[in-house]
């Protein structure tokens, strides 16, 4: 998909699934606002192992889920 999408649009399209973004664009504090979707799926390895396989110079990975409350996030 060439296609840029807004991330609105992502969210809309991928809901609740990783999505691997090539050339992302964001604002100024570095918050994914559009970009490419090279990659889909509910299963977060596969679409790092698509990352691997595809080999983009600048890409992002992102989740349109809703982080469980349950959860724990190591950033």
């Amino acid at each position: 998909m060439d296609e840029v999408l807004t991330i609105a649009e992502i969210e809309s399209r991928f809901g609740s699934e990783w999505v691997l973004i090539e050339d992302p664009e964001t604002n100024e504090a570095l918050d994914i606002t559009a970009g490419k979707v090279r990659w889909h799926s509910r299963n977060r390895d596969e679409v790092y192992r698509k990352a691997i396989e595809l080999h983009p110079v600048r890409f992002a990975v992102l989740f349109t889920g809703s982080i469980p409350n349950d959860a724990a996030v190591v950033l």
